[in-house]
């Protein structure tokens, strides 16, 4: 399928060519030229490429001995997430002739469009199954949760299926014993590099952790460092890519460089956590669980990403560990990208707001808003309840395949009600308008992940909360202006919605919830086709590795 757009191209060899013209019939030969392009174009343009880079020398001559080794052990993590989302990665895009169709295979991970809802892209490949490739194609529901294994929700294990034909699991580091082997190996050679004393210890405890599928003691001592200026994060992680239950981990790495002045900035929000806790807009019982001390606000260059956060829409920022009993003991570190952040701002927010924010509001939007609402949503994962209050377990466990989703619609919701909540303190600067307007502009940013995205099912969500407390009014031209005394009574109370949910395990209401919002309405169908249709990418992919940082 071809869809056609019109470009205005000038015919400038027009005038080379023919020196005689005059110059008023050269320019009465500018005209329109209608351009095709292919379904796998209009795929790719999707994307704007954004280079990984910082500031090298401000690092040490061992800092730039390490990262290259890093980065080797990040592509082992990339070749694993392969095998969890898709399968066999070499034989899939070799079947491939088409150079930019292999290109988009390479940029989802696989032959499904992440930003499309996970829609086939190519010839004669179904639907992606719910389990990715973490369970068997031919197992249902009812199958798993019958089956005896001990170990079968497990964050780290692989169901498959036994010469029998019955289920059993495959812990993560017998599966995938090649990869983290190397992977281990090369760890333990970074740490011979490190200059800081707890970035060595980290390293040495993950390469162990890999083999293990242990992760505690190795999570506790990177909530430890503090000082270091590289660090990275790696080994299954996120259980986004899971869609059947949620249950399984994937593996992802990020490289960072630690901007300390920035982060020295940021340091001072992390002795607030108690009181934001305290101050929740919920009943008591949803808020009695009290936040580890030792969380941190730290502000990243990221120079690499690899297996699940490169796959479609990018991440951020990051909140981890994950562990609940981490977070109740620590807290959690909570990294801002700060130059993918930034990339994002220019690239894509403020066309967005240009196009869709009423043109009085738009001055609002800035990027100091955009970094602290992304900040505060990453804080505010380490807020409200972790544990159910009915004796479901974790939050995590009741709410299975749904958990993703509503969490981050707590984590965007509540960082916005610590926004407001600290700028009314005199500890945040500038309008509060600014970040109000910045956070709307956002909802449309992230809504084009698609419904197959947590975070994409998040932003819909308080869209339409959104929309029927009336936040928002749109006109006819499709131009949102915001009601900025509304906005701040729907964040109470969406707020105070999401908190009760999770501290109710209540996965029925949660997966209700979640359903009814999967359907873009037309008007917001309308509006987002209109920002495809004038270029705008939807995100980023990176050019990245030894050569692009100068290494």
């Amino acid at each position: 399928m071809k869809l056609k757009i019109v470009s205005i191209a000038l015919l400038a060899s027009f005038a080379a060519c023919n020196s005689s013209q005059p110059k008023e019939k050269a320019e009465e030969d500018i005209q329109e030229v209608k351009v095709e392009k292919s379904a796998i174009d209009l795929k790719l343009d999707k994307y704007v490429s954004v280079k990984l880079t910082t500031d090298i020398s401000k690092l040490s001559d061992n800092q730039k001995k390490m990262i290259p080794i890093l980065i080797e052990a990040a592509k082992i993590m990339d070749d694993i997430f392969w095998q969890e989302a898709y399968g066999d990665k070499e034989s899939f895009l070799s079947s491939i002739s088409d150079e930019k169709s292999r290109r988009f295979a390479e940029i989802n991970y696989g032959p499904w469009d992440r930003l499309a809802g996970n829609e086939p892209f190519i010839d004669g490949v179904g639907p992606k199954p719910l389990g990715a490739n973490y369970y068997p194609t031919d197992m249902s529901k009812e199958e798993f949760e019958a089956a005896e294994i001990s170990d079968k929700a497990s964050l780290y294990t692989l169901i498959r299926r036994d010469d029998s034909g019955n289920l059993i699991s495959i812990p993560y580091h017998k599966a995938f014993e090649t990869e983290v082997k190397k992977a281990a190996e090369l760890l333990k050679e970074a740490s011979k590099y490190a200059d800081n004393a707890k970035l060595k210890e980290y390293l040495s405890k993950r390469a162990k952790a890999l083999l293990t599928d242990n992760y505690f003691e190795s999570d506790m001592v990177w909530m430890d460092m503090i000082d270091n200026q590289i660090d990275m994060i790696v080994g299954p992680i996120e259980t986004y890519e899971d869609q059947l239950f949620g249950h399984k981990a994937s593996h992802e790495a990020y490289i960072l460089v630690k901007d300390m002045a920035w982060s020295e900035r940021l340091a001072k929000y992390a002795a607030m956590l108690p009181e934001l806790q305290k101050n929740l807009p919920v009943a008591e019982k949803y808020k009695s669980e009290k936040p580890g001390t030792d969380s941190q606000l730290a502000a990243f260059d990221v120079i690499y990403y690899a297996g699940d956060c490169n796959a479609g829409s990018k991440t951020i920022a990051v909140n981890l560990p994950n562990d609940e009993k981490i977070q109740l003991a620590k807290g959690t570190r909570r990294s801002q990208l700060k130059n993918a952040m930034q990339a994002k701002f220019d690239q894509i927010l403020i066309p967005i707001a240009n196009e869709l924010i009423d043109e009085s509001q738009r001055k609002y939007v800035n990027f100091e808003a955009f970094f602290a609402n992304t900040m505060f949503h990453e804080v505010a994962h380490g807020l409200g309840i972790k544990n159910t209050l009915n004796g479901s377990g974790t939050v995590r466990e009741a709410l299975k395949e749904h958990a993703s989703a509503l969490e981050e619609g707590k984590a965007d919701i509540l960082g916005l009600y610590m926004v407001t909540q600290l700028h009314a303190k005199g500890e945040l600067e500038g309008d509060i308008k600014e970040y109000y307007t910045t956070f709307m502009a956002s909802i449309f940013r992230s809504v084009r992940f698609g419904t197959s995205s947590a975070h994409g099912k998040a932003n819909m969500i308080r869209f339409n909360f959104f929309n029927e407390m009336g936040v928002f009014v749109r006109s006819d031209a499709g131009v949102y202006k915001i009601n900025y005394e509304k906005m701040n009574e729907a964040m109470n109370a969406l707020s105070a919605k999401i908190l009760k949910l999770q501290g109710d395990g209540n996965y029925d209401a949660v997966a209700a919830l979640v359903n009814e919002s999967m359907q873009i309405k037309a008007d917001l169908a309308a509006d987002l086709a209109r920002l495809t249709n004038l270029g705008i990418p939807v995100d980023v992919v990176f050019e990245q590795g030894v050569e692009v940082l100068g290494l």
